[in-house]
């Protein structure tokens, strides 16, 4: 017992030990690019990191750059993020956005930071931080490396020449250039000489000094430069000149050198920090005239068999005859009417034409130079579509001192006639001729094989068009051993090759994209003793439908538009096949923002990225579709803006993102404004008063509200604002506005009160109150419903004037006496009046002022007035008296006194009430006439009218005495002579 004791204590001690000694050790180690790396304003700037150590090497980690600048070392500056694209800061965003900076995954484990031009301020300590997702900190997650960025200091030129040379096939040609570089860095440099032709886009190199000072010929110049025709050397410290001792046509073109500065970085690899390159130069070379002799060329073709069955092999030969054959070159071709079969080139080397390099795989088809002048060609088993015929065809090569070679006219043999005939095998092979599949979904096609006798095997083979052009691949084939063989590009593909049956072969391939449509070929072959006899092959041409033709998603709902507060339901409808399909609902708020809400994925895990008490999801399944439905509960104005569901599939270990739905606008209104203000229309007052002017509230839309109030005031078209009282309470005047005249005020009601102390005429106008009602939405966010306003006219007057004047209407005096004109004040407005006086004396229109008191008791002549024999003063009453000493005749006239009343407001400022006048009018005669004067224009007057009346009354009185005596002269004579008593004599008058 004791020793079990021990052990056990012992295995404990050494468990815990090691437990220490695992947990002691770091396991994440996170590794950066070693510095200081130096490089060039201008160039591209390449950092790697990497990280390893975490649990999962399989699972892509994520990283993030920062960079700390000299200036400030203890700040860091966020640049860019593997999964964060609003990472950066925003000097950077914009550079990020354009791809100027870019952050990319090498691996699940490493990344790869690039700036593609440089500029000086990215010079600095750069971050790489390996983002941990695990539940514990075990390692080095964040590394720095230094970058040092430096001018650009390398100088490249050409001597002066023409930038256009000419020279003959064979001639010599010799160019220069000069390179140098001042860098304080300890830098290498290397050149290249470059070769541009008229129909390529990039130049080649010719021949290089690298920074190791080792010459090197660029591709196709290495026999030239192996035989010394080209050479470059460097003379003195900046000048490298190329040699060609022998121009070719194939030199033609734009020649240039270009020179790299090279930097060695801490791992001790070299690193190109900048390029420049020389000003060009045109090269023309002019051909040598080159005859190639044809005309004793012969070319001969033959067969060892023109009649062959299915499977036979068909053998022919070409002869080749000319003088001195053995100093000639030669290419030589079959073809099979106008299709080429296969091609022997001057050196000897072999190609096959489209139609025929899969029979070349398959080796059926071989083609060989058996000596100077005789060339074979083996197809071996033919078909009956091989009978036809074939013909020879040879041109001659010129061999340059290059090596090129140049191609003479073609040569064609006579034509071959070889006919094929089937054989006893019944061999034939069926297959459907057009197969539609989905994208994600199996591939399955089958080929039937009838009148089978030995052995077979299967290859298919794919062309991704049907044009005749276009070559077959091998996908997979299956061996008459049954051995499978994939084709490298489907080996990691889910692909198989079968033969269920006898008379089937199977063609397999999950998984297929829309990339696997093509032309799809079943070739059958039978086998007799390892040698083919025969071969069959049908096609099939296959259409991959991709997924987002056959998915629909719509978004559709009820009712879009609702007021705050109410639920929305929106229906995302996918109609198409049962796939693993992740959901996203988003929301487009503006013109630019595109919000995702959550994202509903296919295992049923929700991502939310919003608020998710606002939302709800439901969904239904249905025959041939899946409808998602999306329920907002209590929409607010957050809730507005474009929704859109996007559906993705996941296929082959990823997701394929789908066209999304159409945008489907949800539109949150305010509810109607139930707000009724009341207010006096008019308001008369006379002006120094302080006056309210009130608002009130007699309705709203809830208990729950609030009010923003405005006072303006509008004259003749415009608008001034005086005071604004806001939904929390807060009061702000306008920018003009004396805030000790006016204020505003809530009271009881609710009612908003607008005081305007001591008016003033300029206060008259129209007073409007603007109010607006605040509602809280669901979110508790507060927005305002429409504005109502309610306007109070109001009418500024002075106060009547009370003022009332008196005096003496006509004065008449002797001259040379002193005169005192007076005017009283019999009523007033106040007894604080103050009055300000002045006399006017007006004779013959003609207007004089003479003398002036304002209210202050200021008196001012006027400016011809005698201040010796004219003055005023104020008595008792109050009374004003105009006193004229020692008046003359010219004194006489109207002499009339304006009196203007001031009143002072509350303020202590006076303002006119208003202005009375009164005259009295002055006449001055001379001493000792003016009474005898008046007197005697009295007496003629009243003498004129006394003897008016007595001539009156003695004519009245000669008329009546003139009556009396009429009448008593009738008495005496005892007749009238009224006709009553004297009738007329009627009796004619006769005349004699």
């Amino acid at each position: 017992m004791k020793c079990s004791l021990r052990s056990f204590w012992r295995v404990y001690l050494l468990c815990c030990l090691g437990l220490l000694w695992y947990c002691g050790e770091a396991r994440v180690l996170t590794e950066i690019q070693a510095g200081p790396l130096y490089r060039v304003v201008g160039s591209p700037l390449f950092i790697s990191c990497n990280v390893s150590g975490f649990t999962n090497n399989n699972t892509e980690k994520n990283f993030q750059f920062r960079i700390s600048k000299p200036e400030k070392p203890s700040f860091e500056i966020n640049i860019i993020s593997t999964d964060d694209p609003n990472f950066g800061y925003a000097i950077y965003q914009d550079r990020v956005r354009s791809n100027e900076i870019t952050l990319t995954r090498v691996s699940p484990n490493s990344v790869i930071f690039k700036i593609i031009s440089l500029q000086k301020n990215d010079e600095g300590d750069y971050d790489c931080t390996a983002v941990n997702e695990e539940s514990t900190y075990d390692g080095t997650y964040s590394v720095k490396t230094t970058v040092k960025v430096i001018d650009n200091s390398l100088s490249v030129s050409s001597p002066p020449h023409s930038t256009s040379l000419s020279y003959n096939e064979g001639d010599a040609l010799s160019l220069t250039c000069q390179a140098s570089s001042n860098t304080v860095q300890h830098t290498h440099l290397s050149l290249t000489w470059y070769l541009r032709k008229a129909d390529e886009d990039d130049a080649q190199p010719i021949i290089s000094l690298d920074r190791d000072f080792t010459l090197s010929p660029g591709k196709g110049f290495e026999g030239r430069y192996q035989a010394g025709l080209i050479m470059l050397d460097k003379v003195g410290e900046a000048t490298y000149r190329l040699k060609m001792t022998q121009v070719e046509l194939s030199d033609e073109g734009k020649i240039y050198c270009r020179a790299d500065e090279w930097i060695q970085d801490p791992d001790r690899s070299w690193y190109s920090i900048t390029q420049k390159d020389a000003e060009e130069t045109t090269l023309h070379v002019k051909a040598k005239e080159v005859v190639l002799d044809t005309a004793s060329l012969v070319v001969r073709i033959s067969a060892q068999q023109t009649t062959l069955q299915e499977g036979q092999e068909l053998s022919l030969s070409c002869h080749v005859d000319t003088q001195n054959l053995e100093e000639r070159f030669f290419s030589v071709a079959w073809l099979w009417g106008s299709v080429e079969l296969a091609r022997i080139g001057p050196t000897g080397i072999l190609s096959f034409g489209s139609e025929y390099s899969s029979r070349e795989k398959d080796g059926e088809l071989r083609a060989a130079r058996i000596r100077n002048g005789e060339y074979r060609l083996i197809l071996q088993p033919v078909r009956t579509k091989d009978q036809g015929e074939y013909v020879c065809r040879a041109w001659p090569q010129e061999r340059g001192q290059d090596g090129a070679f140049k191609q003479g006219a073609a040569q064609d043999s006579s034509s071959q006639l070889i006919s094929i005939s089937t054989t006893e095998s019944g061999l034939s092979v069926e297959m459907q001729s057009t197969v539609s599949v989905n994208e994600g979904d199996r591939l399955n096609l089958t080929c039937k094989v009838q009148g089978v006798k030995d052995q077979l095997s299967v290859n298919w083979q794919r062309k991704l068009t049907s044009t005749s052009t276009a070559t077959f691949t091998d996908v997979i084939g299956l061996s008459q051993e049954g051995v499978i063989v994939s084709a490298e590009e489907f080996v990691n593909r889910k692909v198989k090759a079968m033969r269920p049956a006898t008379d089937t072969f199977t063609l397999e391939l999950d998984e297929v994209t829309v990339t696997d449509s093509g032309v799809y070929q079943c070739t059958v072959s039978e086998w007799k003793a390892n040698s083919k006899t025969k071969s069959q092959s049908k096609t099939a041409t296959v259409t991959v439908a991709p997924t987002e033709s056959l998915v629909r998603v719509n978004l559709k709902s009820r009712r879009n538009m609702v007021t705050v507060g109410e639920n929305v339901e929106l229906m995302c409808r996918v109609k198409g096949p049962r796939l693993q399909i992740t959901l996203t609902w988003s929301l487009q708020r503006d013109a630019s923002t595109l919000d995702n809400i959550l994202t509903l994925h296919y295992n049923g895990a929700i991502s939310w990225s919003g608020d998710q008490h606002r939302y709800q999801l439901k969904v239904k399944n249905e025959k041939d579709a899946v409808t998602h439905y999306l329920l907002i509960n209590g929409a607010s104005h957050r809730e507005a803006g474009k929704y859109q569901c996007g559906v993705s599939v996941f296929m082959e270990n990823a997701y394929k993102k789908l066209p999304p739905s159409n945008q489907l606008a949800v539109m949150v209104q305010n509810p109607v404004s139930q707000l009724v203000l009341t207010s006096t229309p008019l308001l008369t007052r006379n002006i120094n008063t302080d006056i309210e002017i009130k608002c009130s509230i007699t309705s709203a839309h809830s208990a729950s509200f609030r009010y923003a109030v405005t006072w303006v005031l509008q004259q003749k078209a415009k608008n001034t604002s005086l005071v604004s009282y806001d939904r929390d309470s807060l009061v702000t005047f306008g920018p003009q506005v004396d805030r000790q005249r006016i204020s505003m005020r809530r009271t009881e009601g609710p009612s908003f009160e607008l005081t305007i102390r001591q008016t003033r005429i300029s206060d008259s106008g129209s007073y409007v109150c603007e109010v607006v009602e605040w509602l809280q939405d669901p979110r508790g966010e507060w927005y305002k419903l429409s504005q109502v306003s309610k306007s109070t006219e109001l009418t500024l007057i002075e106060p009547v004037s009370k003022l009332v004047l008196t005096s003496t209407p006509l004065l008449t005096r002797n001259i040379n006496t002193d005169i005192e004109i007076k005017f009283s004040i019999t009523s007033a407005y106040s007894a604080s009046s103050r009055y300000a006086v002045t006399w006017v004396l007006q004779q013959k229109a003609k207007n004089t002022s003479l003398v002036s008191s304002d209210r202050d008791s200021l008196v001012t002549f006027g400016p011809q007035v005698d201040r010796q024999r004219i003055s005023m003063r104020r008595t008792e009453g109050p009374s004003f008296e105009l006193t004229i000493r020692q008046t003359r005749i010219s004194d006489s006239g109207s002499y009339v006194c304006e009196v203007v009343e001031w009143l002072q407001d509350p303020r202590g400022e006076w303002y006119k009430l208003s202005q009375v006048s009164k005259s009295t009018e002055l006449t001055l005669i001379e001493p000792g006439d003016a009474l005898s004067d008046t007197g005697c224009k009295s007496d003629i007057w009243m003498g004129a009218f006394i003897g008016v009346i007595i001539f009156s009354l003695f004519i009245i009185l000669l008329l009546v005495l003139k009556k009396y005596c009429d009448k008593g002269s009738e008495k005496k004579s005892g007749q009238s002579l009224w006709a009553e008593q004297y009738p007329l004599n009627t009796k004619p008058v006769v005349e004699t």
